[in-house]
Order: structure tokens, then C-alpha cells, then sequence
């Protein structure tokens, strides 16, 4: 049987059918409760009725951390561009995140107006599934991350999310996941048709002030937007 995300779930004070929904995929090691404390800096919460679900990834052993037992969205082998990738632990993934998004879509929430975001290999994660998901969705949010499987990206890509906005973000002095490996990610992206909003910011790391506000700006923009754009 496969793997069911148990979530933590913010629902907006409002018994109707929220009007779109935001998912938020931790990084390593972390958890769901590691972006909660987002929500009230984001303005979306009770302002546009927008519900926020945070998963948390299976604990599984990682190899570059020394084979240590912890959340993870798949295991990674090693952080460079040449290094091998968990191929399939990614696609376990990718499709444990599709039930959360179809899941919404059964709700009453449509895909149009479901966001994925995520903060390293969360990041990595919403890119992945997001840019193959089958039916459109409202945006990707994808920091301090890099492109998993880039070179597949291209043959499994899904043509109703080729016009999906994406927001890109990444520290300039990041010791884990390198800049290179992030704007490696934005060229590949971009060579691909993909229009991507780009942000460095002088940071390590982490999340600071500055990018929540873009964050928010860019969410803000995407939301003002359905009453025109409608289904895609």
C-alpha cells in the first residue's frame, strides 16, 4: 500500500469552499511545522480565503547525511550537478504530492487555483510534480532548490502547466544548496519556455524578510488574476 502525507491544515474562517488552496513542502530533515509561522506574514489566510496545507515526508535514510533516519521527500547521494539521483524515491514522491493536489481538487478547490511551494528539496519537489502535473495549477513557488532530474524534464513536461508562473528564490552565499545549482535550475527553466520570476538575495541558507514579501507580492498578483484568467 502506498504512503498516505499526513498534513497540517489552516483553514480559513469560512465554512464555504475555500478559493484556492496553497501547499508547502519542508526541506530536509525539517517538517510541516517548519513554514506554519508563514502564514500571517503572506496576507492570503482570512484576506482571500485561501487554505495552507503542510505535509510531512516520510522519515527515510539519507545518504549524504551518513545514512541518518529523517524526512525526507527522497534520498540524495550527493549535492553536484554530476552526482547521482534517487530516480525513483523522486517519483514515489512526486506521486504521494499528486494525491495531495487531487485531493484538494475533490474538495472543490480546481487545480487552476492550487499553488505548490517548497524550500529545498521541497522545492526541488514542487518543481518536479508541478511541471508534470496533468491538469493546470496556479503557480510554483521554489526556493533555496535546484532542478531534480533536469534532463528528463523536457520528454515529461506537461503542456498545460507550460505557462504556470513560477517564483524562483535563492541565497547568494547558500552553503547547501550552491547558487550555481539554483541558477542552473532558472537557465534550464528558461531554455524550456518556462517563464520564471528570479530573486538572489544576500542570504545563506534560509528565508528572510525581504523574500517573503516578494513571496507574497508574487501570490497577491496570481490570486488578482483568477477572476479574468479563469480555467486554463
Amino acid at each position: 500500500m502506498s504512503y498516505i502525507l499526513s498534513t497540517i491544515e489552516l483553514n480559513p474562517s469560512t465554512n464555504d469552499v475555500p478559493n484556492g488552496t496553497i501547499i508547502v513542502l519542508h526541506g530536509l530533515g525539517a517538517d510541516g511545522n517548519d513554514f506554519v509561522p508563514l502564514v500571517d506574514h503572506l496576507g492570503l489566510y482570512n484576506e482571500h480565503h485561501i487554505r495552507f496545507i503542510f505535509p510531512h515526508a516520510p522519515k527515510q535514510k539519507v545518504t549524504v547525511n551518513q545514512g541518518m533516519l529523517m524526512p525526507a521527500w527522497y534520498d540524495i547521494y550527493g549535492l553536484g550537478l554530476a552526482d547521482e539521483e534517487d530516480a525513483t524515491g523522486i517519483v514515489a514522491a512526486q506521486k504521494m504530492i499528486n494525491r495531495l493536489i487531487e485531493k484538494e481538487e475533490a474538495r472543490g478547490v480546481p487545480s487552476h487555483r492550487i499553488f505548490l511551494a517548497g524550500f529545498s528539496q521541497g522545492g526541488a519537489m514542487a518543481l518536479y510534480a508541478g511541471l508534470r502535473y496533468p491538469r493546470p495549477l496556479a503557480g510554483i513557488v521554489a526556493l533555496s532548490t535546484y532542478l531534480p532530474l533536469a534532463e528528463q524534464l523536457s520528454s515529461e513536461k506537461t503542456q498545460v502547466n507550460q505557462s504556470t508562473p513560477i517564483f524562483q528564490a535563492h541565497g547568494l552565499f547558500d552553503p547547501v544548496v550552491s547558487l550555481h545549482l539554483g541558477q542552473a535550475c532558472h537557465d534550464r527553466l528558461k531554455t524550456l519556455g518556462y517563464g520564471v520570476e528570479w530573486h538572489a538575495y544576500s542570504m545563506a541558507h534560509a528565508v528572510i524578510s525581504e523574500e517573503i514579501a516578494h513571496i507574497r507580492a508574487f501570490f497577491h498578483r496570481q490570486i488578482a488574476d483568477w477572476h479574468t484568467r479563469g480555467p486554463k
